[in-house]
């Protein structure tokens, strides 16, 4: 299992929350030097300790394991919607075209 990428997605819901890993901890009542280990992927929290950096973030757990879970890809087709509708119609439909392109050449 991937775990420097539950880790890596904490971080990246920290940060677009504006929080330190101080502010973070002090949140959970846990150290930022656990914080910090999390987010690097050399420490896996409890269940207990999970929920709580949740509830932290105001985040959902598939948000946070949508690279380990098999069925992630729905998750991420989600997440990918809801930054697209913020994009402009052209940068939308650049996308699209580059998308387009790589499930053309796509093994199948």
């Amino acid at each position: 299992m991937e775990l420097e990428t539950i880790g890596r997605n904490i971080k990246k819901y920290r940060i677009e929350k504006k929080l330190r890993q101080e502010d973070l901890a002090e949140k959970t009542d846990l150290s930022a030097n656990y914080i910090g280990m999390v987010e690097r992927g050399e420490k896996i929290p409890s269940l207990e300790t999970f929920i709580s950096i949740l509830n932290a973030l105001e985040i959902s757990a598939d948000m946070v394991l949508a690279d380990v879970l098999k069925q992630g890809y729905v998750v991420k087709n989600s997440l990918f919607s809801e930054d697209m509708k913020k994009l402009s119609q052209e940068d939308r439909e650049r996308i699209y075209l580059v998308i387009e392109t790589l499930i053309k050449y796509s093994q199948k």
